[in-house]
């Protein structure tokens, strides 16, 4: 990398930890400078407004994309959807500090929250993508489960960033998706 960039991930690794430490008015960009180490007028000539480094972090999100390969099991809703959950709280876990800001800054951001309803829109196409396959083809019900399913996920990734270190360990949702899937054979939804 070279030293231009490393200067500019560190003035976006400062400004990460610290609208999610403080919010994203009560930083200023004096203190992204300071926690960067570097001069203040860098951030600016990086990003001209401070609303830049927000969306910049937007950016940063790592993608949530799953292949539907690497997790259907054909003929088992369940264990697909099993499956799926672990792989996306493995990526929605991997930028715990961003995910944070982020669900801070929604309410006042539209930028921000016009990410998170695309990403949350994404995941809920994903899992009924997977459903789909699992299922053979079949999409009676599948939109219903799709949509209850990223609502929980998305709500327990929400909620999750507030868990002490002791709670740290995610529900295993094994029998509520069994659910979700014993009810899409009985043809509910």
């Amino acid at each position: 990398m070279t030293e231009p960039a490393v200067a500019r991930e560190r003035i976006l690794g400062a400004a990460e930890e610290l609208f999610a430490e403080h919010g994203f008015e009560a930083t200023p960009t004096s203190g992204i400078a300071r926690r960067a180490d570097v001069p203040k007028g860098l951030v600016h000539y990086y990003f001209a407004r401070k609303i830049d480094l927000l969306a910049a972090l937007v950016e940063r999100l790592p993608e949530e994309r799953v292949e539907c390969a690497e997790v259907v099991v054909p003929g088992d809703v369940s264990q697909s959807l099993c499956r799926l959950v672990e792989r996306l709280d493995a990526v929605l876990d991997s930028s715990a500090v961003l995910s944070h800001l982020l669900w801070r800054e929604a309410d006042t951001h539209p930028a921000v929250r016009d990410a998170l309803h695309a990403r949350f829109a994404q995941m809920v196409a994903q899992i009924r993508e997977v459903i789909v396959a699992a299922r053979d083809g079949d999409e009676r019900g599948v939109d219903s489960v799709a949509l209850l399913l990223g609502s929980t996920l998305s709500y327990r990734h929400s909620v999750f960033r507030h868990a002490d270190e002791e709670s740290a360990c995610r529900s295993d949702m094994t029998s509520e998706l069994r659910f979700l899937a014993a009810a899409l054979e009985a043809g509910v939804g």
